[in-house]
């Protein structure tokens, strides 16, 4: 069994990214392990979300592509891992829908990889370290397809109340769901997740496999819905809203998400998989809503040069995207029950602090957007 009080030496793949940042922060801020960052630095890729520890003895920044595995080896022979926590992907479901081949590169063809190269250097570990070696894979609740919505149900149960319908009838993503993905990107992420356990099936590779729900926080790129939301009503800019908005997501704060990958990669059992989610399910348009409320509150409306009185007037509907999957929601009770994780923030909670930093920080906000991408929609089919 790893243990979980000795100062490990940790790789996060993807660590200049939203996620595998606060990872490494956590890492860094909160334990005794070190961490080197292995990062390609594509677009959502940013060293100043890193700034705030990147001095420290115990953190070390590689730029390397997980698809070089001349680099890769080079990373694991130089370093000597205990720990290799795999979170750098291509994640955006638009994008994949406007250019797949790039998540097929990175999300499959990187984890085989990455995995071949792990192998082998597991192989070379003796006693102690090779016994207490892990690859830990993060993943996403999308690789699930999608669960039936409320309002597929309400037409059936009209006696019922909304309360009583989604208690009774609404089921949940466990770690024994059936994969059925429906992007370009959730496919991709499904690919990786079965080379991850045939990795640790046919050659004993010691793996465990995280999927989160939506995650959500500081230092998110804005092409995902909550930071494109705020940054497009600060500047009076339409707040695009698929379909009819009431696609449902299980919201999970980033900070959370991270104490849970630590516990998991540290603590968690080899082979198992772990779903981790926030026990926030909010329709896209509730959550548009909050968010303009908080910023009616934090960063009023002062002037008429949006020709607007409330941030919700900037709300329109667009066409939906293709695939779009109606509704995601996990059951997080199995690591709850066996490592003693639950997330700390709820949305309400959440969602105010991350408005907040968004407020704080347009400084970031503006470097990370002054590459290509302007926060103009992707993923439309010809």
């Amino acid at each position: 069994m790893n243990d979980k009080n000795t100062a490990k030496i940790i790789i996060v793949t993807g660590g200049a990214g939203f996620i595998g940042s606060a990872v490494i922060r956590e890492l860094i801020n909160q334990t005794e392990h070190s961490v080197i960052n292995v990062d390609k630095l594509t677009y959502a890729g940013n060293l100043e979300s890193l700034k705030t520890i990147d001095q420290n003895s115990r953190y070390t920044f590689e730029q390397v592509d997980i698809c070089d595995a001349l680099n890769i080896k080079r990373v694991l022979a130089s370093y000597q891992p205990d720990i290799i926590m795999h979170l750098a992907a291509e994640s955006h479901v638009d994008r994949s829908i406007y250019g797949p081949s790039e998540f097929i590169q990175t999300n499959i063809v990187g984890t085989y990889t990455l995995l071949e190269q792990a192998r082998v250097y597991w192989n070379t570990l003796e006693g102690d370290k090779k016994a207490n070696f892990r690859f830990h894979h993060i993943s996403t609740d999308e690789v699930y397809g999608d669960l039936p919505h409320p309002d597929e149900l309400s037409g059936h149960c009209e006696e019922q109340s909304d309360e009583a319908i989604h208690d009774a009838a609404l089921p949940l993503f466990t770690e024994v769901t059936a994969y059925a993905p429906s992007s370009p990107y959730s496919a991709s992420k499904a690919g990786s997740d079965h080379l991850v356990r045939a990795w640790q099936r046919t050659y004993g590779l010691p793996t465990l496999v995280t999927n989160c729900s939506n995650n959500y926080g500081p230092f998110h790129f804005p092409e995902k819905l909550i930071p494109l939301v705020i940054l497009n009503a600060l500047e009076g800019k339409p707040l695009p809203i698929y379909g009819k908005g009431n696609q449902i997501r299980d919201w999970l704060y980033v900070e959370d998400h991270a104490r849970a990958l630590i516990k998991v990669a540290t603590e968690g059992r080899i082979s198992q998989t772990y779903n981790i989610g926030g026990h926030n399910e909010k329709q896209n348009i509730e959550v548009v809503d909050v968010i303009c409320e908080i910023l009616s509150e934090l960063a009023a409306i002062k002037n008429l040069k949006f020709k607007i009185k409330h941030y919700k007037d900037l709300k329109v509907f667009v066409k939906d995207r293709p695939g779009h999957d109606t509704r995601y929601a996990i059951d997080a009770s199995k690591i709850q029950r066996e490592l003693g994780w639950t997330p700390l923030e709820t949305f309400e909670s959440g969602i105010r602090k991350t408005v907040q930093w968004y407020l704080d920080n347009q400084a970031w906000c503006q470097h990370v957007q002054d590459g290509s991408y302007q926060r103009e929609r992707l993923g439309e089919t010809k």
